[in-house]
């Protein structure tokens, strides 16, 4: 019966701390745009094809 006097103000302070952390996500804009990610994948970005830069010389063995 006495670990009760331990467990609720830890699990008061848990709650506690898991609130603090929603309002800081709500205030820094982590909650703005939750359909953006999920479409980001179905499009493909323009990128240039991977080209030689410098292509390797005839002359030298690998």
């Amino acid at each position: 019966m006495d670990i009760i006097y331990l467990l609720i103000p830890l699990a008061l302070m848990l709650l506690a701390l898991a609130i603090a952390a929603f309002l800081w996500a709500i205030r820094n804009g982590q909650f703005d745009d939750l359909e953006k990610e999920a479409h980001r994948i179905l499009f493909e970005e323009d990128t240039e094809p991977d080209t030689v830069k410098n292509p390797p010389d005839p002359k030298t063995k690998s």
